[in-house]
């Protein structure tokens, strides 16, 4: 019952994520936005969970305080910047906005990965594979929300991300704290994340994660994009509907991947989400444009699946590096870099879509290439994992 009680609160919280991707053609009306202007709402979000997990794992918080308590703050402080987000007025306010709620989602995923692994510690692979699930269509619920045109206005959608928000941080504050975690000192804590970077097969998880990155979060900011180009004739809420479930067909694929992981292990199933996506990358602009939209929508489905079903894995293979007083600190850094290369490569690439089209793809290719390249330089000592 706690790990469905967690993974439940990972998807209402994280539906802050992606707010203003959803209903981004009203705001471009509402304040005179241009196209690129998406990229700064979208990047301030992952600069600021950079920021905040930065806080987190480098002082050691989560480690040294209840995690289901920090969980329950960050998500009411995320719902309120969220639900200030109608009345920015603007651009920069709304870019501040984002940045907060940034920070407060630092608190909600890498935290809940550590109560997740504190409530099912011989079950991680597992455990993680629902909540990265969960967070998977949690960051694909504005798309929901818009495409449903609740109340048929658009601030509606991001004022039901910030209720969803409110649900999650009360089902966590009442489950309380893990029996498998333990708070430490402040002194022993102190910068423990970066000394998890001493052992090695926490370097290699991480570094096989931070290559993951460099694709994940791009591919899902252009997934409208990519359907748009493949099925122009779509209305706006087909759109928002069909985003959401190339997003969302992740959360079943992870649930998949933990399956298997069951019977394979979570380095073969990491191994196997950055082959799949390897070559999807390979292969988009070649196929994608001379698909019909039916068969490329597909595509594009069988692509966001691969992209991240390989993401608890990663965090799996982490945790089990990891001593339990370092787990908390260690992989909320692991996040907190994996989230800064994701930010560049939204800089980069989002706005490269204009002149490359289709051929963007494979700018994102090295991250699952590289992610590869250091699993395998460690296959024997991930072996039983």
């Amino acid at each position: 019952m706690p790990i469905a009680w967690i993974a439940l609160a990972e998807l209402l919280g994280t539906a802050l994520w992606f707010t203003p991707n959803a209903v981004i053609g009203d705001l471009e009306r509402e304040w005179v936005l241009a196209a690129h202007d998406l990229g700064w709402l979208t990047g301030a979000v992952q600069v600021g969970f950079l920021l905040g997990t930065l806080i987190i794992g480098l002082s050691g918080l989560s480690d040294r305080r209840d995690a289901s308590r920090l969980f329950a703050a960050c998500c009411l402080i995320g719902a309120i910047s969220n639900g200030l987000l109608p009345w920015a007025g603007g651009l920069w306010p709304a870019v501040a906005l984002r940045l907060v709620t940034g920070m407060a989602l630092a608190g909600i995923y890498p935290v809940g990965m550590k109560l997740m692994v504190g409530w099912a510690p011989q079950r991680a692979g597992l455990g993680l594979a629902w909540l990265v699930g969960m967070l998977v269509i949690g960051t694909a619920t504005p798309h929901l929300l818009a495409g449903l045109s609740l109340g048929g206005d658009w601030r509606n959608a991001l004022w039901y991300a910030s209720l969803l928000a409110l649900i999650a941080g009360t089902m966590i504050w009442r489950l309380g704290e893990a029996p498998h975690l333990r708070k430490t000192t402040g002194k022993t804590s102190r910068w423990a994340g970066l000394g998890a970077f001493r052992i090695e097969e926490f370097r290699h998880a991480a570094s096989a994660y931070f290559g993951h990155m460099w694709e994940l979060y791009t591919l899902w900011a252009l997934i409208p994009l990519l359907l748009a180009a493949a099925l122009p004739s779509l209305t706006t809420t087909q759109l928002a509907l069909g985003s959401f479930a190339l997003i969302a067909i992740g959360g079943p694929g992870c649930w998949l991947g933990g399956w298997l992981s069951l019977r394979l292990g979570s380095r073969r199933i990491a191994q196997l989400g950055l082959s799949g996506s390897a070559v999807c990358c390979l292969l988009y602009p070649w196929v994608g444009g001379g698909m019909s939209g039916l068969w490329a929508a597909l595509f594009l489905a069988l692509w966001s699946l691969l992209a991240v079903i390989d993401s608890p894995h990663f965090s799996a293979l982490s945790a089990r590096a990891c001593p339990a007083s370092l787990v908390g600190s260690a992989l909320t850094l692991q996040n907190a870099i994996g989230y800064a290369i994701s930010a560049v490569s939204l800089a980069w690439l989002l706005p490269a879509w204009s002149t490359l089209g289709p051929w963007v793809a494979w700018l994102m290719l090295p991250g699952p290439l590289i992610g590869l390249w250091v699993l395998r330089s460690r296959q024997k000592g991930f072996a039983h994992s």
